[in-house]
């Protein structure tokens, strides 16, 4: 009985060690100098939904300074390179902070700076309190034996700058400072003041509100910086806490990672604004073409965030069905404008299995009976809109006719599979492409199964569905699959054979379990060889001896994607493959550029050197990161 209760207080320090945020900092390198306009490349820290966000100095110049703020609506620009620099006067003299020996660290959910020059030692803090507000703490502590008489100066240039008594505004861009503030401001500049006297081993401290409203601004809330800064740190371990199970199997750089991932999500995430109803998640703060929120994005996203923060998983499907049009269709993307919400095609249909997934996560049955007839609406969409000859096999397509718009529909927006497609009208405003796809057809399969569980949670029939899956489930295996070739593919409408290219659409009837374990074993062989899939960062979106194969140059014709992957070594352990599967995860996490230092993580990967590719700090290749690890 001892030996069972050291076992169990050693597996309760394990965890708790593990959920100290204090124990990662810096997962992701922060540092840099201050950009300008729409240079929004570089990695930033943003938290609770707001829609602004910050990063740390790199230059000994900048010392007394965070960098930003980054100020996100339908696009990113920032502010101003440091929007809030610090200064201090002694005896009208100024005290050189660059000078300062300095240290700036980035822990999960809070930024910290912390100078010591002069006899002072300084630490500014800057954490998120709302989803609109930040607070920046300014703590400065007289380490001399006498007392000290100083000028402390906030400052910062911006076009626009106006003044209201203690608060500053530009742009939607709010600071509101302490009472009694000497504030000083053109239309370009401002100049906030304090004149501090601090005894002998005596401290100073001050608190600030910087807030951003994309949609108007609002009076600053009063707050209390160490009620908050422990809140936030609370906040941040219960988020640790859920993830990383009491003997966890990571290694150190492995759990900094899923760290990193976790923090790229929360960055990423954009509460509800203007148009956009529910809290959602931005594919990447890094691009400007992503400053919206994307329904299949959304649906990995949410399956990712349900392993350490169920309510964004919630509000991420939520955000995207408040769109859900009389017919049962989502659009594509939505955006803080919905004048420019995407309606040319929806995405792959993953949705009930992302609100599956945050079921499993949480056993919250009001979230599925909330969810459940928007599911079975976007799930008979497809066969009532996307089945051009009614045989039960449906195709990707769009409301418009273009062949581009059908191809991003199926998510794999050039993947060559679609290179010699055309359209044909199924009615109005719904045409499909000439050839069936396998992956939309397994991924129906699937979503059958998963609404035939939730039909269960929610209090209704689902023998139907499940039903429908086993028939599905017979016709994927025998129309799809080639013999000769030992691979699913894409099938033309009236005409015989296949479209013969080897992409992930073949792997995906083993992620949903529609292969025999004779079909599966034929399409394992293909991912475990080197001339196809088995590359360096394994599994490509297009096999490496295809003569389209150009992942520099090709998006969906060669690079390693994230979702693809997972799909793939699910699979592969669905059908007993899971040394394999394990395998190809450690290359990915070995050999993937920065995946296992403070480098972002990426929208995809180059399979034969690893280098990163397109955005940065992508969410939903964190959310599968996230979803990987949890298979060790």
């Amino acid at each position: 009985m001892k030996q069972m209760r050291t076992w169990i207080l050693l597996l309760l320090v394990v965890q708790s060690a593990s959920a100290q945020r204090s124990r990662y900092p810096d997962v992701l390198e922060l540092r840099t100098e201050p950009p300008a306009g729409k240079s929004i490349t570089g990695n930033v820290f943003s938290d609770k939904g707001a829609w602004h966000a910050y990063a740390l100095p790199l230059r000994k110049e900048d010392n007394g300074a965070f960098i930003g703020p980054l100020l996100m609506d339908m696009s990113g620009k920032w502010l101003s390179g440091s929007f809030s620099r610090l200064s201090l006067f002694e005896n009208d003299q100024n005290i050189d902070l660059a000078a300062a020996k300095a240290t700036a660290t980035y822990y999960p959910g809070l930024l910290q700076q912390d100078l010591e020059v002069a006899g002072l030692v300084i630490r500014q803090q800057l954490i998120f309190v709302s989803n609109r507000e930040a607070l920046l703490y300014t703590g400065v502590v007289n380490k001399t034996g006498r007392a000290r008489h100083l000028e402390l100066r906030y400052s910062g240039q911006s076009q626009g700058i106006t003044a209201v008594r203690n608060a500053i505004q530009v742009q939607g861009f709010a600071i509101t400072f302490p009472e009694k503030t000497m504030l000083m401001a053109d239309s370009l500049q401002y100049v906030a003041k304090w004149d501090v006297a601090i005894p002998a081993g005596g401290k100073y401290e001050q608190t600030q509100v910087q807030a951003y409203f994309p949609d108007g601004v609002r009076p600053a809330r009063r707050y209390d910086f160490a009620d908050e800064l422990k809140k936030n740190e609370t906040r941040w371990n219960g988020y640790l806490a859920r993830y990383f199970p009491p003997a966890s199997k990571l290694t150190a750089p492995e759990k900094r990672l899923a760290v990193k991932c976790m923090v790229t999500l929360m960055t990423n995430w954009r509460s509800a604004s203007k148009d956009i109803l529910h809290d959602g998640v931005f594919p990447s703060v890094n691009y400007q073409g992503f400053y919206g929120v994307w329904s299949w994005d959304s649906w990995k996203q949410a399956a990712g965030l349900a392993t350490f923060f169920p309510q964004l998983a919630k509000d991420n499907m939520r955000c995207m069905f408040d769109y859900q049009d009389e017919h049962g269709m989502i659009a594509d993307c939505i955006y803080a404008d919905k004048k420019e919400n995407n309606w040319r095609d929806t995405k792959p249909p993953l949705a009930a299995w992302a609100v599956w997934e945050i079921y499993r996560h949480t056993k919250d049955a009001a979230f599925v009976r909330e969810m459940w007839p928007k599911l079975v609406r976007y799930h008979e969409w497809w066969y009532q809109h996307r089945d051009h000859d009614r045989n039960g096999l449906c195709e990707y397509g769009a409301t418009d006719g273009t062949r581009v718009a059908a191809a991003w529909e199926s998510g794999m927006d050039n993947a060559v599979r679609f290179d010699s497609a055309v359209m044909l009208q199924n009615g109005k405003g719904a045409w499909s492409l000439n050839q069936e796809s396998v992956d939309l057809n397994a991924y129906l399969y699937a979503e059958k199964l998963y609404l035939s569980k939730l039909a269960a949670v929610a209090g209704s029939r689902g023998d139907v569905y499940r039903s429908e899956a086993e028939k599905l489930r017979q016709r994927i295996s025998a129309q799809f699959y080639d013999e000769r070739r030992g691979y699913f593919y894409d099938r033309l409408l009236g005409a015989p054979g296949h479209v013969a290219v080897d992409g992930p659409e073949g792997w995906i009837p083993l992620w949903a379990g529609v292969a025999t374990p004779q079909q599966a074993a034929a399409v394992k062989e293909k991912m475990a060889s080197p001339e196809k899939f088995s590359t360096k960062i394994p599994l490509p979106t297009l096999a490496a001896d295809h003569p389209a194969f150009d992942p520099m140059k090709g998006y969906w014709r060669g690079p390693v994607w994230l979702d693809q992957f997972a799909f793939g070594t699910e699979g592969l352990r669905k059908y007993g493959y899971s040394t394999l599967a394990a395998k190809l995860e450690a290359q990915l996490l070995e050999q993937a550029e920065g995946m296992l230092t403070d480098g972002p993580v990426y929208e995809n990967y180059h399979p034969l050197s690893g280098k990163g590719l397109n955005a940065r700090n992508f969410s939903w290749s964190a959310a599968h990161l996230l979803m990987i690890l949890k298979n060790k």
